[in-house]
């Protein structure tokens, strides 16, 4: 929308100004001399229809080469868009000229050189640089359309820094150490590879920015640096849907090299700072904040729970009633509030009646565990498994009301880390 009304402008403008030259009569002179060099059409023979189709042409081309040269980002591309323009305008009248019809070319290669001219300031101005600054920023961190809506934002393109209410996405393969060992170097990158490609474009387009990526994870932000609500949503939305293309992806890696990706995601919602971080040397477009380290410490924690998609209580404030979750943890943080952690299952309504039964005996399980009755606890766990499927974070559960049943010890150093954050 910003550059459409550039162009607008600048095609108005270059229109104008050879309305302005034919009233003066300057153009008509050259029509006239040109008529007469080609020898093929007496001056009288000059049509109103012609110059009328002329000045239509005109004005056409006059739009046309305002929105390429303020769309276009390298200057080369502009000219080259520009140059090719006037020579067909003027080749075009010469064998227009060949068949008995004369078509001014000057209206529309005045008005081609003008609109350039004109795009040419205004790409040099603050307006005009947006598109390449935004572009240098972001690249293919967002799709094209979140590019294309900051391009036409009002946000500054320094981005000095502001507070968000954003969510964080962390997706992190936990076996990589053993898919080291087991794999040639080559493969190894090759499998990676398939699997950061296949996360990161999947969570580009549904509007994720693409903050971090590694040999082993990725990190993507919702809500930042576009504002919107519901980014919570999506992004278990898209954590849900990426571990469906994730399976899909390890039947191929089975196939090609007897391996899978052990894949899990970690999600948290908060306020953080989004702004331009970095120096002249290296310099990006993220976020910071405890919220952001939270989310990596609840991926890194999946495994030890045993869950694939781990949200923070902020998050779940936010898709408690659009999703289908169970509690897996409560901790004391180290400012002595209580917070819990929840995994996701399915959106709202998309669990089978057994998973249902399965998911709510597994509450009642945890309920019991928290007021530490032991054995009503491991009543419901048995109740909450499913013949067939297996439940790893069930089965921690399990274990860890065994062992406090004889007395042992229960708190790991994946509840002391994740309640330090504060």
């Amino acid at each position: 929308m910003r550059f459409l009304k550039a162009t607008i402008i600048i095609g108005l403008v270059a229109t104008i100004a050879i309305l302005i030259l034919d009233a003066s009569g300057w153009l008509r002179t050259l029509e006239v001399v040109t008529a007469a060099a080609l020898d093929r059409l007496s001056v009288e023979s000059l049509a109103v229809g012609s110059r009328g189709l002329g000045y239509l042409i005109a004005a056409v081309v006059a739009f046309a080469v305002a929105w390429t040269t303020v769309d276009i980002v390298r200057p080369l591309g502009r000219f080259f868009v520009a140059a090719a323009a006037i020579v067909l305008l003027a080749t075009g009248s010469v064998v227009l000229s060949l068949y008995g019809t004369f078509i001014s070319p000057y209206p529309a290669i005045l008005a081609t050189a003008l609109s350039f001219l004109i795009g040419l300031l205004y790409s040099r101005s603050d307006a005009g640089t947006r598109k390449r600054v935004l572009q240098d920023l972001f690249g293919r961190r967002v799709s094209g359309r979140a590019l294309q809506q900051l391009i036409d934002s009002d946000v500054p393109m320094d981005f000095p820094g502001t507070e968000h209410d954003a969510t964080v996405l962390v997706c992190e393969v936990h076996n990589h150490v053993e898919l080291m060992e087991e794999l040639t170097p080559e493969d190894y990158v090759l499998m990676t590879n398939l699997y950061l490609t296949t996360a990161a474009d999947y969570l580009v387009e549904v509007g994720g920015y693409l903050d971090e990526s590694g040999g082993e994870s990725l990190r993507v932000v919702f809500g930042a640096p576009l504002a919107r609500e519901d980014h919570a949503a999506l992004a278990c939305k898209a954590a849900l849907e990426l571990t469906a293309r994730v399976e899909t992806l390890n039947r191929e890696c089975d196939q090609r090299w007897h391996q899978r990706l052990d894949f899990r995601v970690g999600i948290n919602s908060g306020p953080m700072i989004a702004a331009a971080y970095g120096g002249t040397r290296l310099a990006a477009f993220s976020v910071a904040g405890p919220a952001v380290e939270f989310a990596r410490r609840l991926c890194a924690a999946c495994a030890a729970y045993g869950c694939r998609i781990l949200i923070g209580p902020g998050t779940f404030s936010e898709v408690r009633d659009g999703f289908e979750a169970r509690p897996i943890e409560m901790l004391r943080r180290a400012d002595n509030r209580r917070i819990e952690l929840y995994e996701v299952l399915a959106a709202k309504n998309g669990l089978s009646p057994e998973r249902v039964r399965s998911r709510d005996h597994f509450w009642k399980g945890v309920i019991y565990f928290r007021e530490k009755k032991w054995e009503p606890a491991l009543e419901e766990f048995a109740k909450a498994r499913i013949t067939g499927i297996a439940d790893p974070a069930l089965e921690q559960y399990v274990l860890r009301t065994e062992r406090a049943r004889r007395g042992e010890p229960i708190t790991n150093e994946t509840q002391m880390s994740l309640a330090e954050i504060r």
